[in-house]
């Protein structure tokens, strides 16, 4: 189990890279202008930004191509529209997915008066190409995991009251990523923008030791 912390994320947006005002991005891969030749991808998952916008601040309209993007509002309300003509406020509790394929373009703004958090994760897809595709499912459940095909990969969401116990997908591999509370994970406290990538573990259970929430993907190979 590799665990990595919020605080060794890379900061970007404003105004550490002269990005847009009110947006500040925490990296947990390498991306854009920051590069680590031994942190470029783990499984499918080459990207999961923490990205907090303040209120009219957002993403103009840019570009993306073979990439499954997956986002899971934390606070606030995301504005989307993108070129296929889907136009969508997210908000805590959703899952957004925008299957890039050959291309397509869209906006990401928080039109809302308060501030927005959002976790953002890029998959690379198992084959490139085809049609761009749009999926937003409002209130995803404990229960109910988010396939994505596409990536090969299953997204779980736990929700945990303080002493609560879940056990972690028995797969090649799973990522974790803490958006809120502690949790106790194979020996090591987690704490919010923390993450863990798991390799070979079996039986391994994940402990609230507050009232947390974890997303965590699985996937057949790493």
């Amino acid at each position: 189990m590799d665990v990595r912390r919020s605080g060794d994320r890379f900061r970007g947006g404003d105004p550490a890279t002269g990005g847009s005002a009110g947006i500040e991005t925490l990296h947990a891969f390498s991306f854009g202008r920051f590069y680590d030749p031994d942190n470029l991808r783990f499984g499918p998952v080459i990207a999961c930004n923490e990205e907090r916008l303040a209120p009219g601040a957002g993403f103009d309209e840019h570009p993306h191509s073979h990439t499954e993007i997956v986002t899971w509002v934390v606070e606030g309300e995301l504005t989307h529209r993108d070129s296929t003509g889907h136009a969508t406020v997210v908000r805590p509790g959703d899952v957004q997915h925008l299957s890039a394929a050959a291309g397509v373009r869209h906006v990401e703004r928080n039109d809302g008066d308060v501030p927005l958090t959002f976790v953002q994760m890029w998959l690379s897809p198992v084959e490139s190409g085809g049609e761009p595709s749009y999926t937003h499912v409002s209130g995803l459940a404990d229960t109910t995991p988010f396939v994505l095909p596409e990536a090969g990969a299953t997204l779980h969401v736990r929700r945990q009251a303080r002493g609560g116990r879940t056990a972690v997908p028995e797969a090649a591999g799973v990522y974790a990523h803490v958006v809120r509370g502690e949790v106790l994970l194979g020996g090591e406290t987690l704490e919010p923008g923390d993450s863990a990538r798991i390799t070979g573990f079996s039986g391994l259970e994940l402990v609230a030791l507050t009232d947390a929430e974890v997303l965590l993907w699985e996937f057949g190979a790493v």
